[in-house]
Protein backbone atom coordinates (compact mmCIF):
# COMPACT_ATOMS: atom_id res chain seq x y z
CA UNK A 1 0.00 0.00 0.00
CA UNK A 2 1.60 3.33 -0.93
CA UNK A 3 1.49 6.58 1.15
CA UNK A 4 -1.57 8.11 -0.61
CA UNK A 5 -3.40 4.83 -0.38
CA UNK A 6 -3.06 4.45 3.48
CA UNK A 7 -3.70 8.11 3.81
CA UNK A 8 -7.04 7.87 2.01
CA UNK A 9 -7.84 4.68 3.69
CA UNK A 10 -7.42 6.45 7.36
CA UNK A 11 -9.51 9.30 5.88
CA UNK A 12 -12.18 7.50 5.31
CA UNK A 13 -11.98 5.19 7.98
CA UNK A 14 -11.77 8.61 10.46
CA UNK A 15 -15.38 9.93 8.64
CA UNK A 16 -17.25 6.67 9.16
CA UNK A 17 -15.69 6.37 12.89
CA UNK A 18 -16.84 10.01 13.64
CA UNK A 19 -20.10 9.51 12.07
CA UNK A 20 -21.29 6.42 13.42
CA UNK A 21 -20.17 7.54 17.02
CA UNK A 22 -21.92 11.03 16.56
CA UNK A 23 -25.35 8.77 15.33
CA UNK A 24 -24.49 6.78 18.37
CA UNK A 25 -24.57 9.67 20.77
CA UNK A 26 -28.24 11.49 18.86
CA UNK A 27 -29.84 7.78 19.81
CA UNK A 28 -28.16 8.10 23.50
CA UNK A 29 -29.66 11.61 23.34
CA UNK A 30 -33.09 11.09 22.42
CA UNK A 31 -33.42 7.80 24.65
CA UNK A 32 -32.88 10.12 27.48
CA UNK A 33 -35.05 12.67 26.03
CA UNK A 34 -37.82 10.33 25.77
CA UNK A 35 -37.32 8.53 29.12
CA UNK A 36 -38.03 12.16 30.59
CA UNK A 37 -41.18 12.75 28.88
CA UNK A 38 -42.24 9.71 30.27
CA UNK A 39 -41.39 10.47 33.69
CA UNK A 40 -42.98 13.65 33.03
CA UNK A 41 -46.44 11.94 32.56
CA UNK A 42 -45.99 9.40 34.92
CA UNK A 43 -45.87 12.34 37.41
CA UNK A 44 -48.74 14.15 35.89
CA UNK A 45 -51.17 11.14 36.17
CA UNK A 46 -50.29 11.50 40.15
CA UNK A 47 -51.64 15.17 40.42
CA UNK A 48 -54.55 16.18 41.44
CA UNK A 49 -57.69 15.96 38.98
CA UNK A 50 -58.13 18.72 37.11
CA UNK A 51 -61.98 20.18 36.80
CA UNK A 52 -63.36 22.72 34.25
CA UNK A 53 -62.99 25.85 35.67
CA UNK A 54 -59.06 24.59 36.18
CA UNK A 55 -58.54 24.08 32.58
CA UNK A 56 -60.60 27.00 31.33
CA UNK A 57 -57.80 29.25 33.71
CA UNK A 58 -54.92 28.05 31.76
CA UNK A 59 -53.03 29.89 29.32
CA UNK A 60 -52.47 26.61 27.41
CA UNK A 61 -54.41 23.55 28.08
CA UNK A 62 -51.57 21.37 26.48
CA UNK A 63 -49.24 22.39 29.41
CA UNK A 64 -51.05 19.50 31.70
CA UNK A 65 -51.04 16.47 29.02
CA UNK A 66 -51.59 13.46 30.77
CA UNK A 67 -53.59 15.11 33.83
CA UNK A 68 -56.86 13.67 34.92
CA UNK A 69 -59.98 15.66 34.48
CA UNK A 70 -63.45 15.41 35.03
CA UNK A 71 -65.49 17.95 33.65
CA UNK A 72 -69.36 18.69 33.62
CA UNK A 73 -70.80 19.94 30.67
CA UNK A 74 -73.33 19.33 27.52
CA UNK A 75 -72.91 17.10 24.95
CA UNK A 76 -72.75 19.20 21.44
CA UNK A 77 -74.35 16.06 19.67
CA UNK A 78 -74.46 17.03 16.34
CA UNK A 79 -71.50 18.11 15.56
CA UNK A 80 -69.94 14.55 16.56
CA UNK A 81 -67.24 13.29 14.21
CA UNK A 82 -65.75 9.47 13.37
CA UNK A 83 -62.53 9.17 12.54
CA UNK A 84 -61.76 5.96 10.15
CA UNK A 85 -59.31 3.47 10.01
CA UNK A 86 -58.80 3.51 13.88
CA UNK A 87 -58.27 0.13 15.77
CA UNK A 88 -58.67 -1.47 18.92
CA UNK A 89 -57.86 -4.83 19.48
CA UNK A 90 -56.62 -5.46 15.81
CA UNK A 91 -60.05 -4.52 14.47
CA UNK A 92 -60.78 -1.71 12.21
CA UNK A 93 -63.52 1.06 13.63
CA UNK A 94 -63.67 4.80 13.90
CA UNK A 95 -62.62 6.90 17.16
CA UNK A 96 -65.73 9.26 18.04
CA UNK A 97 -65.19 12.17 18.68
CA UNK A 98 -67.88 14.99 20.31
CA UNK A 99 -67.45 18.82 21.91
CA UNK A 100 -68.35 19.52 25.46
CA UNK A 101 -69.69 22.61 26.08
CA UNK A 102 -68.46 23.55 29.46
CA UNK A 103 -71.21 25.53 31.94
CA UNK A 104 -71.08 28.57 33.20
CA UNK A 105 -68.64 29.69 30.39
CA UNK A 106 -68.57 29.64 26.62
CA UNK A 107 -65.63 27.46 26.79
CA UNK A 108 -65.68 24.01 24.80
CA UNK A 109 -63.58 20.76 24.64
CA UNK A 110 -63.44 18.29 22.00
CA UNK A 111 -64.09 14.59 23.72
CA UNK A 112 -62.37 11.43 22.32
CA UNK A 113 -65.17 9.42 23.64
CA UNK A 114 -64.77 5.92 22.46
CA UNK A 115 -64.74 3.48 19.47
CA UNK A 116 -66.91 2.01 17.11
CA UNK A 117 -66.05 -1.11 15.23
CA UNK A 118 -66.33 -0.58 11.33
CA UNK A 119 -68.69 -2.93 9.20
CA UNK A 120 -67.63 -5.64 7.18
CA UNK A 121 -69.79 -4.68 3.80
CA UNK A 122 -70.04 -0.67 4.30
CA UNK A 123 -67.40 1.24 5.87
CA UNK A 124 -69.74 4.21 6.03
CA UNK A 125 -72.45 2.48 7.78
CA UNK A 126 -72.02 3.71 11.54
CA UNK A 127 -72.57 1.82 14.94
CA UNK A 128 -75.59 3.57 16.83
CA UNK A 129 -74.44 5.39 20.14
CA UNK A 130 -75.95 6.88 22.71
CA UNK A 131 -74.90 10.71 23.62
CA UNK A 132 -77.21 11.58 26.56
CA UNK A 133 -79.05 15.28 27.01
CA UNK A 134 -78.38 17.79 29.89
CA UNK A 135 -75.92 17.71 31.91
CA UNK A 136 -73.12 15.25 32.44
CA UNK A 137 -70.31 14.53 34.04
CA UNK A 138 -67.01 12.96 32.28
CA UNK A 139 -63.72 12.17 33.42
CA UNK A 140 -60.16 11.29 31.43
CA UNK A 141 -56.91 12.37 30.23
CA UNK A 142 -55.92 15.27 28.42
CA UNK A 143 -54.11 14.75 25.41
CA UNK A 144 -53.07 16.44 22.10
CA UNK A 145 -55.91 16.00 18.98
CA UNK A 146 -55.50 12.64 17.79
CA UNK A 147 -52.81 11.73 15.44
CA UNK A 148 -53.11 12.42 12.02
CA UNK A 149 -52.98 9.15 9.55
CA UNK A 150 -51.98 9.87 5.43
CA UNK A 151 -54.94 11.03 3.29
CA UNK A 152 -55.04 9.36 -0.05
CA UNK A 153 -57.10 11.61 -1.92
CA UNK A 154 -59.58 14.23 -0.77
CA UNK A 155 -60.77 14.27 3.00
CA UNK A 156 -64.29 12.60 3.16
CA UNK A 157 -66.82 15.15 4.12
CA UNK A 158 -69.70 15.09 6.92
CA UNK A 159 -69.60 13.28 10.20
CA UNK A 160 -66.68 10.64 8.54
CA UNK A 161 -63.22 12.26 8.89
CA UNK A 162 -59.79 10.86 7.88
CA UNK A 163 -58.28 13.11 10.40
CA UNK A 164 -59.40 16.36 11.95
CA UNK A 165 -57.43 19.30 13.97
CA UNK A 166 -58.66 22.01 16.51
CA UNK A 167 -57.66 24.86 14.39
CA UNK A 168 -60.04 23.62 11.50
CA UNK A 169 -62.69 22.50 13.81
CA UNK A 170 -62.60 26.02 15.33
CA UNK A 171 -63.10 27.49 12.06
CA UNK A 172 -65.77 25.27 11.07
CA UNK A 173 -68.14 24.76 13.94
CA UNK A 174 -67.24 28.84 14.72
CA UNK A 175 -66.81 27.64 18.28
CA UNK A 176 -64.13 28.33 21.67
CA UNK A 177 -62.71 25.38 21.59
CA UNK A 178 -59.74 24.37 24.14
CA UNK A 179 -56.25 23.47 22.52
CA UNK A 180 -56.42 20.44 24.11
CA UNK A 181 -58.52 16.68 24.47
CA UNK A 182 -60.07 14.75 26.64
CA UNK A 183 -59.57 11.01 26.31
CA UNK A 184 -62.81 9.58 27.81
CA UNK A 185 -61.99 6.76 30.16
CA UNK A 186 -63.97 3.99 31.94
CA UNK A 187 -65.90 1.02 30.84
CA UNK A 188 -67.65 0.15 27.24
CA UNK A 189 -70.47 2.36 27.96
CA UNK A 190 -73.30 4.83 25.25
CA UNK A 191 -72.28 1.41 22.88
CA UNK A 192 -68.28 2.71 22.81
CA UNK A 193 -65.10 0.63 23.51
CA UNK A 194 -62.45 2.53 25.55
CA UNK A 195 -59.52 0.31 25.85
CA UNK A 196 -56.97 2.83 24.93
CA UNK A 197 -53.34 1.81 24.10
CA UNK A 198 -51.28 2.37 26.74
CA UNK A 199 -48.47 5.18 26.13
CA UNK A 200 -44.80 3.36 27.10
CA UNK A 201 -41.71 4.80 26.60
CA UNK A 202 -39.75 3.70 23.26
CA UNK A 203 -36.38 4.62 24.80
CA UNK A 204 -35.37 1.21 24.84
CA UNK A 205 -35.28 1.03 20.76
CA UNK A 206 -32.74 4.16 20.87
CA UNK A 207 -30.38 2.40 23.42
CA UNK A 208 -30.53 -0.57 20.81
CA UNK A 209 -29.91 1.95 18.00
CA UNK A 210 -27.45 3.65 19.73
CA UNK A 211 -25.08 0.28 20.58
CA UNK A 212 -25.16 -0.60 17.04
CA UNK A 213 -23.79 2.73 16.14
CA UNK A 214 -20.84 1.92 18.44
CA UNK A 215 -20.71 -1.58 17.62
CA UNK A 216 -19.90 -0.36 13.88
CA UNK A 217 -17.81 2.65 14.63
CA UNK A 218 -15.41 -0.21 16.63
CA UNK A 219 -15.39 -2.32 14.06
CA UNK A 220 -14.54 0.20 11.41
CA UNK A 221 -11.35 0.86 13.71
CA UNK A 222 -10.46 -2.50 13.78
CA UNK A 223 -10.72 -3.48 10.64
CA UNK A 224 -8.22 -0.37 9.77
CA UNK A 225 -5.93 -1.47 12.33
CA UNK A 226 -6.35 -5.22 11.42
CA UNK A 227 -5.89 -3.97 7.46
CA UNK A 228 -2.61 -2.01 8.37
CA UNK A 229 -0.77 -4.50 10.28
CA UNK A 230 -1.50 -7.50 7.65
CA UNK A 231 -0.11 -4.97 5.06
CA UNK A 232 2.71 -4.28 7.30
CA UNK A 233 3.59 -7.80 7.54
CA UNK A 234 3.04 -8.52 4.10
CA UNK A 235 6.34 -5.77 2.87
CA UNK A 236 8.11 -7.17 5.79
CA UNK A 237 7.96 -10.95 4.45
CA UNK A 238 11.03 -12.11 1.87
CA UNK A 239 10.63 -12.43 -1.52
Amino acid sequence: MNPWQKWILNALTLVVALGTAGLGWWQLGRAHQKEAHQASLDIAGTLPILSATDLQALKDPLSVLARRAQLTGQWLAEKTVYLENRTMGGRPGFYVLTPLRLPDSAGVILVQRGWIPRAAQDRTALAPIETPPGLCEVSGRIARSPSKLLELGAAPAGAIRHNVDIPGLETEWQLPLLSAVLIQEGARSEGLLRDWPQVASTAGKNYGYAFQWWALCALTIVLNVWFQISSFRRRRQPR
